[in-house]
């Protein structure tokens, strides 16, 4: 039985509808998906050891493909499951000792990282049809800037007692994966919308 939903008037106000059971099973999926990246063989870099991972990719098709609050909370979920104990994060680790390393800026920045690429990426979709794959790598690699990079150069700068330019030093090899990263999310997310278009109208409805 589908349920209908009457467009609100013009003059009405906006309500957040409730989560429906294809967005939960959507977030779901996509915080399997961290995961699974997670499992990839990690490459540790830098004095402190922060490996590169593609669990950044995976906050990134979570934001990119879902959008804000769905991608936003499908990189939350990951990150609770995690701290719980589960040994999902990269090197199989797990459990909240995971925020005493170095890399608990990074992890911890997960949600808004991937919150504010589906917020950046829906408002470029709804401005334009043209070149989505540029506006999609855009606002990928833009929130990594603003919010993924400097979160965990405050982790790298706490945990591992350095000053903050010298942890910023320690985050810069990891701009050109980001970049790398970026670039293949944008890739795969052109594609995922030319299979399903609803998506990038961000209708998940079934």
């Amino acid at each position: 039985m589908t349920n209908h939903t009457t467009a609100p008037s013009p003059g009405a106000p906006r309500v957040l509808a409730r989560p429906t059971a294809r967005d939960l099973s959507l977030v779901a999926v996509f915080a399997a998906l961290i995961a699974v990246l997670a499992l990839v063989p990690a490459v540790p870099v830098g004095p402190l050891g922060v490996p590169i991972t593609l669990q950044t990719l995976g906050i990134s098709l979570c934001g990119l493909i879902l959008g804000g609050w769905r991608g936003g909370s499908a990189a939350l979920l990951y990150l609770v499951v995690g701290l719980a104990g589960v040994p999902i994060f990269a090197k199989f680790s797990g459990g909240l000792g995971v925020l005493a390393g170095p890399t608990a800026g990074y992890l911890l920045s997960f949600p808004l990282t991937a919150l504010l690429t589906g917020a950046l990426a829906t408002w470029l979709l709804r401005r334009t049809t043209r070149l989505r794959f540029l506006w999609l790598f855009a606002a990928s690699f833009g929130a990594s800037i603003l919010v993924n990079h400097p979160l965990g150069v405050l982790g790298m700068s706490i945990n591992g007692d350095l000053p903050l330019a010298q942890a910023f030093l320690y985050d810069l090899p990891y701009w050109p994966g980001d970049i790398l990263k970026s670039l293949v999310a944008a890739g795969i997310t052109v594609t995922v919308f030319k299979a399903f278009p609803r998506f990038a109208r961000r209708d998940f409805r079934a």
